[in-house]
């Protein structure tokens, strides 16, 4: 029989916790949702010797979210590779990392983990053009390090390891933490490549501008095409849809097994209300039989036989109801009169 229906410390922090992550989940998934869904119902626009007219003619002289595929061309100048010849790009970033094995003290294993200690990237100024060379239509391409997804070329990446002498072995051993090495890796949109961008398309001062798109849309500088992009897009709203639906449905799992805990105690609340009503009637007709007045029948005296005092304690329910005369006369398995309970065990009761 269960004594409370308040639900355990565990159960609450289960419940907070997971209706904690379902509400986050679920709101990225929003997020994610409405973007794929603005990304699929976009504008697409080609870049050729009509595109100026196509932006004049919109209203502002502008197209608020677009799709366009062009090839990169710098404004002026270029940056080089630091580490490969002949190989010019509009941005470039390098990134120092270091990797360390950390000791974990629960699973007492060494685990591989990675720092980044450094970080530069360098921009030019350029442009999306058309792969017809024909077309002389450029359209400048604004704040690319804004884009929610940016992809760079892997150009160039090694690995310096850590020279260690014994005494640092010893060391990292003792300290929990032992350094493995130091990876370089140069990263770049390269000059000719093929990009798709996804932002606002404006026309300024004759000028054709890609910038971010407002209204909290999502700005994509990508090397893949437009498919691919809506493809990776869509994968990822899969992925939080998957994990918004995991934790709801423990939130809804945590939240039935207390509502399930809450209605048995109402349901063995009930159940003794009534054992009480029907014992209070079964002893009221038994005075009535026995011509006895309730007022005249001692308050410690046995429910069953009326004349006997109270001698025995009922385990576990704890009910102290009867004489040990009447006790033993109880039917096997023996129950207690008042509540039903299985009687495990018998503690006498002395009176002083």
């Amino acid at each position: 029989m269960e004594n409370s229906a308040r639900p355990s410390t565990t159960q609450i922090i289960l419940l907070a916790t997971s209706s904690a992550f379902t509400a986050f989940f679920y709101s990225v998934y929003r997020k994610k949702s409405g973007s794929a869904c603005r990304l699929k119902e976009k504008t697409k626009i080609s870049i050729d010797q009509d595109l100026k007219n196509i932006l004049s003619a919109a209203p502002g002289k502008c197209v608020p979210y677009v799709v366009i595929q062009g090839v990169v061309k710098s404004v002026k100048e270029t940056l080089s590779s630091q580490f490969v010849d002949n190989c010019k790009g509009v941005i470039e970033r390098l990134t120092l990392q270091e990797h360390i094995m950390v000791w974990n003290r629960t699973t007492h294993l060494w685990n591989n983990c990675e720092k980044k200690i450094h970080q530069r990237t360098n921009m030019v100024p350029f442009d999306l053009v058309s792969h017809d060379d024909s077309v002389d239509v450029a359209v400048r391409v604004l704040k690319p390090l804004d884009a929610a997804e940016l992809d760079l070329e892997k150009v160039y990446e090694t690995f310096h390891p850590t020279v260690q002498s014994f005494t640092d072995v010893i060391g990292h051993f003792i300290s929990g933490e032992r350094p493995k090495g130091i990876q370089e890796t140069e990263e770049m949109l390269k000059v000719g490549a093929t990009v798709t961008g996804v932002g606002e398309l404006v026309l300024d001062r004759n000028i054709i501008k890609l910038q971010p798109p407002k209204q909290g849309m999502q700005y994509y500088i990508s090397q893949v095409d437009y498919e691919s992009l809506l493809q990776k897009q869509q994968s990822s709203v899969k992925i939080w849809k998957i994990l918004t639906v995991v934790f709801g449905i423990a939130t809804c799992a945590t939240l039935f097994f207390i509502l399930r805990k809450q209605y048995r105690h109402y349901k063995e609340q009930k159940r003794q209300k009534s054992i009480q009503e029907e014992f209070r009637e079964m002893q009221s007709q038994l005075f009535r039989e026995m011509n006895l007045e309730e007022d005249l029948i001692s308050t410690n005296a046995c429910i069953i036989c009326l004349s006997c005092d109270r001698s025995c304690v009922f385990l576990e329910c704890g009910h102290v109801c009867s004489c040990d005369e009447c006790y033993q006369a109880l039917p096997t398995p023996k129950k207690c009169p008042i509540c039903r309970s299985a009687i495990s065990r018998v503690v006498p009761l002395y009176s002083s």
